[in-house]
């Protein structure tokens, strides 16, 4: 999750008791997460916002190119909750739309290492409805705090800060790599229960010191997070956790 680095116009959101949490963290069993990643590096290459396409122009051709494109897929909370049933879609729509190379390659990478494991723990279609669930959830959260912003909301951080949150329930002694920047990027391995907790509470402090303008929607983030810890609480309980994982999630602590 990244600053807004092009336009004005834009606000980015941005990141079991079982023995088969392995096989997941080596990538043969999440077909969502993968298809999810897919989906959308395809749509933002396709997208004025990648930059890439001629058929959008140059200059200033292209941030108005962009701005439309935000308006019309990102959600506008000042509009969301008139009756428009176009407006209410909006929060799925966005999750599907990144705002710059940076902010889709942060939210892919936090999506790839987080999403897995916590695919193959929820099943396919629970993963899916997760995923869609929370990040609609997370955007209409923010939404609603903001209700007077006409500034565009674009990006699956919501529910990437989601996974983030029933991974910590799920595998809270998961080694996770971090790479801090004030001990010089040196690559740490340090528990999930360590690493997440403290990303959270770097939104935390970063929502309040936001403003209404351009830039990163932390509260998303948070309900997102909350409600992904929540939910993994209710459907799998205390003694769904996996205690230890022999593969580590290998992540940066790069914020979706």
């Amino acid at each position: 999750m990244i600053r807004n680095w092009s336009t004005a116009v834009r606000r980015t959101v941005r990141s079991p008791g079982t023995a088969r949490a392995p096989r997941t963290a080596r990538g043969r069993t999440a077909p969502v997460t993968y298809g999810l990643i897919t989906l959308c590096c395809v749509l933002f290459l396709l997208s004025p916002a990648a930059g890439l396409n001629p058929a959008y122009g140059t200059g200033d051709e292209l941030l108005a190119a962009q701005r439309a494109y935000f308006r019309r897929w990102g959600v506008i909370p000042a509009e969301l909750f008139e009756d428009s049933p176009g407006s209410a879609l909006t929060p799925a729509t966005a999750l599907f739309v990144h705002g710059s190379w940076v902010h889709l390659l942060g939210n892919m990478l936090f999506l790839y290492v987080f999403g897995a494991m916590t695919e193959e723990r929820m099943g396919r279609l629970q993963f899916t409805l997760f995923y869609l669930g929370c990040g609609y959830l997370a955007l209409l959260g923010y939404a609603g705090a903001n209700a007077h912003s006409q500034q565009s909301l674009v990006g699956a951080s919501g529910a990437i800060s989601a996974i983030l949150g029933a991974f910590l329930f799920l595998f809270p002694r998961a080694r996770v790599t971090s790479l801090l920047p004030f001990l010089f990027f040196l690559p740490l391995r340090f528990p999930a229960w360590i690493v997440l907790p403290f990303w959270a509470g770097l939104q935390w402090m970063a929502a309040g010191r936001a403003g209404d303008g351009p830039g990163v929607a932390y509260l998303a983030h948070l309900v997102g997070f909350g409600l992904g810890f929540a939910f993994a609480w209710v459907r799998f309980g205390p003694a769904a956790r996996v205690k230890s994982v022999p593969v580590a999630a290998p992540e940066g602590e790069n914020q979706p």
